[in-house]
């Protein structure tokens, strides 16, 4: 594994070159990169990215691509053919053409550099059950280890609006999924755009890029506002959401175009380039990392603000300290735990099915046999299975 953000060891590389800051790193590839805000993808700026990708490869670095796109290229390729605006099945039917085409060009693109690419198409499903995530993980480390370049991309075939247990929904989450799952650096979120502004740059031409964001708040969302392309499915929230999640796993970010020279270089090395947000917490190990990658908690369980403390300073969850569920969910679920105002305490797994909580909640510890006629343990959610926020 690579060493932990800002503590990162000088590496040896080829000669031109500065020592690497980061050697795990995920780079994210969004529509209005890749396509250069046309209608087809842009072979020269695909061909750009593909080689700074190669280059760190070389230079010892691994790299994964969490690439959009696909929807684009199926688009080009049926021409003028359409379907209804908004119509999931066909988003289907050019996401499925689209990423034949997406894939194919990556392919011949790195094999100029003598790099095989192995592709992962990745669902909620797949990261949302410990069984699924480990295989995840041990896919791509598979594949980093066989000095193989992974690119990933969200499966839109069989992952659709109208099923939404399966969706991530855009792939700026999705890298910081991707990221945290395979212990990251550096996730380096590339883009059309520079980074975050004071405001949007394409309207107002005082917008000042912000270099630095120490931690997400309500302020600085408030900066992304709701600018979307009509090619792309994000926007600058959604890159915030994916660098919230990724510093706090212990992941450091950085929001930059995908235009500059040789950025994923520089960023490498450790270059201010775009807006940096740095890892706002050690990075997290074993089952804590899980319980903070699951994609959706399947239920929910409201909690005192004694029991709110008690978790926030590593103690398990008693069901005294419950006053109320929400969900279904049997016992191994991840639940998501928060205070009674509302605020999101911790991610964990449930010791007990929902239905159980409901009839314990309130309770000291040494009533649950009295109640349920069983017990699981004194714990409803254990210290050791808690991700807190």
């Amino acid at each position: 594994m690579g060493p932990m953000p800002g503590e990162c060891a000088p590496e040896k590389h080829e000669a031109g070159g500065a020592e690497l800051r980061y050697r795990r790193i995920v780079a994210k590839f969004g529509t209005n990169l890749l396509t250069a805000g046309t209608d087809r993808l842009d072979l020269e700026i695909m061909a750009s990215l593909v080689g700074q990708v190669a280059r760190l490869v070389r230079r010892g670095a691994r790299v994964i691509i969490v690439t959009s796109g696909a929807v684009a290229a199926g688009q080009h390729r049926l021409g003028n053919r359409q379907g209804r605006r908004g119509d999931v099945a066909w988003r289907q039917v050019l996401a499925s053409i689209g990423q034949s085409a997406l894939m194919q060009a990556y392919e011949q693109l790195f094999s100029w550099h003598d790099l095989v690419v192995g592709q992962t198409l990745l669902t909620r499903r797949d990261l949302a059950d410990k069984r699924g995530y480990l295989t995840t993980r041990n896919a791509l480390e598979g594949l980093l280890a066989a000095g193989v370049v992974p690119i990933v991309n969200e499966n839109d075939v069989v992952a659709t609006d109208e099923i939404a247990e399966a969706r991530i929904g855009d792939n700026d989450n999705l890298s910081a999924y991707v990221a945290n799952l395979v212990d990251a650096d550096l996730l380096a979120i590339l883009t059309n755009i520079g980074g975050l502004y004071t405001a949007d740059p394409n309207l107002d031409p005082t917008a000042i890029l912000i270099p630095r964001v120490e931690r997400i708040d309500e302020t600085v969302e408030r900066l992304a506002g709701r600018v979307v392309h009509a090619r792309s499915r994000g926007g600058m929230a959604t890159k915030l959401q994916a660098a919230r999640l990724a510093t706090g796993s212990g992941v450091d970010v950085v929001i930059a175009s995908g235009h500059e020279p040789q950025v994923l270089a520089r960023l490498a090395q450790g270059e201010a380039i775009g807006t940096v947000f740095p890892a706002t917490s050690p990075r997290l190990v074993g089952r804590r990392r899980f319980y903070r990658m699951a994609v959706t908690p399947v239920g929910r369980m409201i909690v005192d603000e004694g029991a709110a403390q008690a978790i926030a300073a590593r103690r398990s969850l008693l069901p005294a300290g419950i006053v109320g569920v929400e969900g279904e969910f049997k016992r191994g679920d991840v639940v998501e735990i928060v205070a009674s105002d509302g605020r999101r305490v911790a991610t964990g797994r449930s010791r007990y099915d929902a239905d159980d909580v409901r009839a314990i909640l309130g309770h000291r510890s040494d009533q649950i046999i009295e109640l349920l006629g069983y017990s699981h343990g004194d714990e409803v959610v254990h210290s050791d299975d808690l991700a807190l926020e």
